[in-house]
């Protein structure tokens, strides 16, 4: 079984990603149906979708959900990729550490390609990188692996990485709140990259379209 290979759509237009299944993950369940209601993920997009318009995806992103979180991915089975940046996890959060590491193995083996995980998961990547659980040979974060926080309380502004190995935060705030902050509002990925490339910005912020709109 080879990992499955989605191409974007949206604001992510012409961004390949590696997805998984929303909709089966433990943690996506429990922060979808959290009582606070400034939690993101009570806002998601990809439930949403994979429950209405993109029900034909869910087949293939639960076989990614299979295979990256059961097994350590064989070198037959690693995708090669040819486009300069890559998402992890447009789709889905990290399921456990086998997971991460899977897709550690996958930016380890396309130096040319830059990829970007976004993950409310913090202790998952820092038990990865600190406690080497999988006796990695070499136990570094790949240099072409950057690692977003996404920041899980709407209205909130994370200004520091919570770890060393997180490279920026993400963060989520209503239409009218830090308006002139807002740096990612309004633009598609491939024609602003701030999140991918290098740079001095460690703090990514976002209006949520339907904030306070729904229901």
């Amino acid at each position: 079984m080879q990992v499955h290979i989605s191409t974007m759509s949206g604001k992510l237009e012409d961004l390949e990603a590696i997805n998984t299944n929303t909709l089966s993950n433990i943690f996506c369940k429990q922060m979808h149906k959290a009582r606070n209601k400034k939690i993101i993920c009570k806002e998601c997009y990809s439930f949403e979708m994979l429950e209405n318009f993109r029900k034909n995806c869910v087949d293939a992103f639960q076989r990614n959900s299979d295979l990256l979180s059961k097994h350590e991915l064989t070198a037959e089975q690693i995708p090669i990729f040819k486009k300069p940046y890559v998402r992890f996890s447009a789709h889905g959060e990290l399921i456990n550490l086998l997971h991460l590491h899977n897709l550690v193995l996958i930016a380890g083996s396309n130096p040319k390609t830059r990829f970007g995980l976004w993950t409310k998961r913090k202790l998952l990547i820092n038990t990865y990188f600190n406690k080497n659980p999988f006796k990695r040979l070499n136990n570094t974060k790949p240099l072409n692996l950057v690692i977003i926080y996404s920041n899980p309380i709407i209205g909130t502004i994370l200004d520091k990485p919570p770890n060393q190995y997180f490279d920026k935060t993400f963060n989520n705030v209503a239409e009218n709140e830090f308006v002139e902050q807002q740096n990612c509002t309004g633009q598609q990925c491939k024609n602003c990259l701030l999140c991918y490339r290098d740079n001095n910005v460690t703090t990514i912020i976002e209006k949520v379209k339907f904030y306070g709109k729904k229901k």
